[in-house]
């Protein structure tokens, strides 16, 4: 899939095909904000915080498809909090020892294929399904679709400065 650089231009009556747009937007605005960076400068925080471009990049993997997958289908999901230490929620992001930049983005855009097909194939107001990640009273795939997509442009605008401290690189 080509990476636009632009807002998508999509303006349509169908709620679900646009936030299909935008989230697959805010996916090659994470994967440029990340190319031409050295291992050691993904691996490597400027930030207070601790985090490192490679981490925020595995969070974003594991959280779309903890929502998604997890969450709103209700599949079982191996190591859902993988993106945390020691799997738990609040423990500090982390990479799992030999992976990588390419290996986490080719991840990144599979789940987004996984998104594309849940968007197409499910009302926005369908409640996401009891036995996953939720014990009670899920959210309906609209709430789930304006999380996940906030948590993207959230974590867009971490990377911006991040990368600014890495390389000096600005912009998209």
């Amino acid at each position: 899939m080509p990476l636009s650089d632009v807002e998508p231009t999509l303006d349509s009556a169908d709620p679900a095909a646009q936030v299909a747009a935008y989230l697959d937007y805010y996916r090659g605005v994470v994967e440029r904000k990340l190319a031409g960076l050295t291992d050691a400068q993904l691996r490597t925080s400027r930030l207070p915080s601790g985090w490192t471009p490679l981490e925020l990049l595995t969070h974003l993997v594991h959280m779309e498809r903890r929502w998604f997958v997890w969450g709103f289908l209700g599949e079982q999901v191996p190591d859902p909090w993988g993106d945390h230490a020691d799997g738990r929620p609040d423990g500090a992001w982390q990479v799992p020892d030999g992976v990588g930049a390419e290996e986490l983005v080719a991840a990144l855009h599979a789940g987004g294929g996984r998104t594309r097909q849940i968007l197409a194939t499910h009302d926005l107001a369908e409640r996401g399904a009891v036995g996953g990640r939720f014990d009670a009273d899920p959210p309906t795939l609209t709430w789930i679709c304006f999380h996940v997509l906030q948590e993207y442009a959230r974590h867009a605008g971490h990377l911006d400065i991040a990368r600014e401290l890495a390389d000096g690189v600005t912009g998209e």
